[in-house]
C-alpha cells in the first residue's frame, strides 16, 4: 500500500472539513488509495504480456468485431469517472487475435487517468500493432461523470469518439458496415 497516496487522502478528507477520526473514515485513507491503485492498474501492465502470444492463424480476412466492451476510466482533468462502451473491429491479415485480449487492451488503456479522445487512438493504435491488420474501427460511447455531477451536470449526454485506420479509414464501405454492424443492436 502507499503510504503517501493514504496521507493525500487523509488531506483530502481534511479538506472537505470533514473528522478523519470519526468511525466511518477511519479507514477511508487506505481504502481511497488502494482503490485509485486498482482503477489505475493499466500504467502496470504492458501490451506484449496481455496479448501473451494469443495470435492465431486464420484464412479469414473480414471484418472482426467486439462490440459493447465496458470500460471504466477516470477523466485526466478531474480524476471523475467515465463509464461507457468499447466496440472495436479489425480486419486479420493471417492472424486473428484472442477474443478476450481484444478485452484486455481495452481495459489496460481504461485504467489510466485519460480522456476519451487519446484511449480511443491508443486502443486503436495497439489493436492495429498486435495484429498487423488490414485496418481498425474503435468507436466508444461514455458518459462522463466531470460533465453529469459537476459543472454543466447534464445528465444525459454521451460522449462518442471513434478512430479509424488503414481499411477503415481509406473505405467509406467499409466504415459504413462497422458502424450499421455496432448500431444494429
Amino acid at each position: 500500500m502507499n503510504e503517501n497516496m493514504m496521507q493525500h487522502y487523509l488531506g483530502i478528507i481534511e479538506g472537505v472539513g470533514e473528522n478523519p477520526n470519526r468511525e466511518g473514515l477511519l479507514d477511508t485513507p487506505k481504502r481511497a488509495a488502494k482503490a485509485m491503485q486498482y482503477l489505475c492498474h493499466g500504467y502496470g501492465q504492458i501490451l506484449e504480456q496481455i496479448v501473451n502470444g494469443a495470435l492465431f492463424e486464420s484464412d479469414n480476412d473480414e471484418m472482426v468485431i467486439v462490440r459493447d466492451i465496458e470500460l471504466y476510466s477516470l477523466c485526466e482533468h478531474h480524476m471523475l469517472p467515465f463509464i461507457g462502451k468499447a466496440h472495436v473491429a479489425y480486419i486479420p491479415t493471417g492472424k486473428v487475435l484472442g477474443l478476450s485480449k481484444v478485452a484486455r487492451i481495452v481495459d489496460m488503456y481504461a485504467r489510466r487517468l485519460q480522456i476519451q479522445e487519446n484511449l480511443t487512438k491508443q486502443i486503436a493504435d495497439a489493436i492495429m500493432q498486435v495484429t498487423n491488420a488490414a485496418g481498425v474501427g474503435v468507436v466508444i460511447e461514455a458518459q462522463h461523470m466531470c460533465m453529469m455531477m459537476r459543472g454543466v451536470e447534464k445528465q444525459n449526454s454521451v460522449m462518442t469518439s471513434s478512430v479509424m485506420l488503414g481499411g477503415f479509414r481509406d473505405s467509406y464501405n467499409t466504415r459504413q458496415e462497422f458502424l450499421q454492424l455496432i448500431r444494429g443492436r
